[in-house]
């Protein structure tokens, strides 16, 4: 037990362990109140006074939620030293999180964006005292859990810290190897002497790395050995990289470098994340000092990321998810330009669907107001041209081009040395942990996919029926517009007749029949609509082609639990992993303890061969199963939905032309009376072409035809759209017409 005035703490509860100090958890002698001691050893004090001091100058000058609070300085009762009493941290750091099985690739993108966050904060609060921390790693930033149940990430361990304005250098050498600058990585690992001069821009170098561990789950630049057992090689790698690229791995000894400016496949951000952050990255993780970001830029550009909303979308067609990030205030315009980038697919061919209901943005609507959408409630994006099924990348290619998926439990059965070795019995439980995390979380987004596509079928389903509705209530207004002026022409051909007496009318009675054949010839065409329409219906019916009975035929269901299941086996290697580690730290086992632990490894590896078995066979399989079905109901849909698009241009068409027509007729109306009273001219002598007893019957017969006309729209008003158009024109030409005689 070691304690001070007001703090005290067992040696044996140990948090962690550095060069210069070990850090305990302990309690407040009044309160039992939890904190973390840290305590320096005799290494520390043959350091600088003013070095040892620095640690203590900087934790008081910082005060932000991002930072592991400092709460006192006091002396060790029996040395007299002085130790610092920190906020204590229960869940560990970021590392600690990254050693969990399922984030053995990477973090979950909410945690991820958590973690951008944080660190961000707490850099940019760094930077307002002109401090530069100069050992940023996943182990220094420390994690607990907030009032709203969220991880809250902290910056820790200053004790290579210290005042540094941005245009000022430093040359003593902190940090780890592996985070390291590279040229503070050749002196302080290579040993090798230069004049070189360090600013603050070496914290970004190890925020990049840092950034791309916690979203890939390991490092960026990897030798074949690994950067502690080949550091000549991974010099080579840090300070050769080519500009853009963002990661450098050597797959095999003395091999070539292989350089990658993407993440890889088995990465769990999505690519509208990625591709915000990839720029970020490749910026700040530059050798060449001159060309790395500044701080301000690289405030500026995280901030942006920030500061974005996330518009979930799932292209339906290509059974993909999309993450869009998206400010609040940018409009649908840009929102579906977005969209294109990821999909492909044209703004003007974009369709959307919400919660099984068509979705229609207004072009300058802003992204705050879009609906509130998630990964089990996106909104559904389906596009008017046919594009090809993406799915779902889970799994190795054979082309060379494609990407490959590190997971070695998808393509191979689990292997392990039959030898007892407490060191590689770790590291392959570790390994197996890890690869089983990762096909339990790949078997829910597969589940997921699927049940999206199930989900968006029904919602084409009932999309494709109101549009059938549509038409088929489109192909009953052109019918009654047909039979409307069928009767119009009909009534005034009868008009015609009367006034045909000295060939007054004989052009116009032509035109007019040639009209009315027009019409019912048009009206003849309808009838191979009528059989497309009855056809289209007849995929709705049951066991026609665009029924939804398949989707629950094929492909994986909750109701499986293929996902709990596989999660059951994470568990069980999970607690074989964490014995092994204790395993591992005590060196050698007895005898009863080292009989468990063989019997540990059978069972590792039966474990994860189930795992992988339930994985391949239910998952993997059933899901491309699903995948092809999909495709090939999406193309009978996309056909059908082309025919009824095909339909409404050909309704537009017959519309469109017999409007022309009726005008034509309204036009011959009014003309009527100029040709009942002709003009003289030319000092020709009028003459008398009609008698007063002819006069009267055609204003008689005009008038008649007027309260016809009239009847006939009252009776078809009621259920015809198209004569909110044609009335008024009807009604004032009919008026006009009799009016003038």
């Amino acid at each position: 037990m070691q304690s001070t005035a007001n703090y005290l703490w067992m040696m044996s509860d140990l948090l962690g362990q550095g060069a210069t100090a070990n850090v305990y958890r302990g309690r407040h002698k009044k309160t039992g109140d939890l904190y973390a001691v840290k305590v320096f050893n005799n290494l520390s004090f043959l350091r600088p006074l003013d070095v040892q001091m620095r640690e203590f100058e900087v934790l008081k000058k910082l005060n932000h939620k991002n930072i592991v609070k400092l709460f006192a300085v006091e002396e060790e009762s029996n040395t007299r030293h002085k130790v610092l009493v920190m906020e204590y941290c229960p869940c560990g750091s970021l590392y600690t999180v990254l050693e969990e099985p399922t984030n053995a690739y990477g973090l979950p993108e909410d945690e991820f964006l958590i973690v951008l966050q944080d660190v961000v904060a707490g850099m940019n609060h760094l930077r307002e005292y002109g401090i530069v921390h100069r050992d940023i790693k996943p182990g220094n930033i420390m994690r607990v859990i907030g009032e709203d149940g969220r991880s809250v990430y902290k910056l820790t361990d200053f004790g290579a810290a210290r005042e540094l304005e941005d245009d000022e250098q430093f040359v003593s050498l902190y940090g780890t190897e592996e985070y390291l600058h590279p040229d503070m990585y050749e002196r302080a690992v290579l040993r090798k002497d230069h004049q070189k001069k360090y600013g603050a821009t070496v914290d970004l170098w190890s925020i990049g790395v840092t950034f791309y561990h916690a979203a890939i789950g390991s490092l960026p630049f990897r030798p074949f050995e690994g950067p502690r057992r080949n550091k000549e090689v991974m010099y080579k790698i840090i300070t050769e990289k080519p500009s853009g690229a963002i990661s450098g791995h050597q797959k095999s000894e003395n091999g070539k470098i292989e350089w990658s400016s993407e993440m890889p496949i088995s990465c769990s951000l999505s690519k509208g994340l990625q591709s915000l952050l990839t720029p970020v990255l490749a910026n700040i993780l530059e050798a060449d000092q001159e060309k790395c970001w500044g701080f301000d830029q690289f405030f500026a550009e995280t901030s942006d990321i920030l500061h974005r909303i996330v518009v979930y979308v799932f292209s339906l067609q290509q059974a993909t998810l999309h993450h869009i990030y998206i400010h609040a205030y940018n409009t649908a315009n840009l929102f579906q330009e977005l969209l294109f980038r990821r999909t492909n697919i044209t703004p003007s061919h974009q369709d959307f669907l919400y919660e099984g209901r068509h979705l229609v943005f207004d072009p300058i609507q802003q992204a705050q107001t879009f609906p509130k959408t998630s990964r089990e409630n996106p909104i559904m994006l389906l596009s008017r041209d046919p594009v090809n099924t993406v799915g779902l990348l889970f799994e190795d290619r054979e082309s060379d081009d494609a990407p490959v998926m590190p997971c070695s439990l998808i393509t191979s059965p689990p292997k392990v040395q039959p030898r007892y070795d407490l060191d590689l019995d770790a590291s392959y439980a570790k390994t197996f942990a890890g690869d089983v995390g990762y096909l339990w979380k790949t078997s829910d987004s597969l589940l997921l996919y699927q049940e999206l596509v199930r989900k968006g079928v029904r919602g084409l389903i009932e999309l494709i029926r109101d549009e059938y509705s549509e038409k088929a209530h489109k192909k009953t207004e052109v019918i009654h517009m047909c039979n409307y002026c069928s009767q119009t022409l009909e009534r005034t051909e009868q008009l015609c007749e009367v006034l045909m007496q000295g060939n007054l009318l004989s052009a116009e009675c032509e035109e007019i029949r040639d009209t009315r054949k027009k019409v019912m010839r048009l009206s003849g065409s309808l009838g191979s609509m009528e059989q497309t329409l009855q056809d289209i219906s007849s995929m709705f019916l049951p066991g026609g082609s665009l029924t939804d009975t398949w989707t629950q035929q094929v492909g994986t269901h909750p109701e499986d639990r293929n996902v709990e299941r596989i999660k059951v086996l994470l568990d069980a290697i999970s607690s074989i992993y964490q014995q092994f580690k204790k395993d591992k730290a005590e060196r050698r086992l007895p005898y009863n303890e080292e009989q468990i632990h063989k019997f540990d490894k059978q069972k590792l590896v039966l474990q994860a061969t189930k795992a992988r078995a339930l994985f391949t066979d239910e998952c993997a399989m059933k899901y491309r199963l699903f995948i092809s079905k999909s495709e090939e109901w999406m193309k009978k849909f996309h056909h059908v939905r082309k025919h009824l698009l095909s339909l409404t241009g050909q309704f537009s068409s017959m519309e469109q032309e017999v409007t022309l027509l009726m005008q034509r007729v309204y036009q011959l109306l009014e003309l009527l009376p100029q040709k009942m009273v002709p003009m003289t001219s030319g000092g020709i002598k009028p003459q008398a072409y009609l008698s007063p007893n002819t006069l009267v019957e055609m204003t008689l017969g005009m008038k008649k035809l007027k309260e016809e006309m009239e009847g006939v729209m009252k009776e078809l008003a009621e259920n015809n759209l198209f004569l909110e158009r044609f009335g008024t024109l009807t009604v004032d030409g009919g008026i006009r017409a009799v009016d003038r005689m």
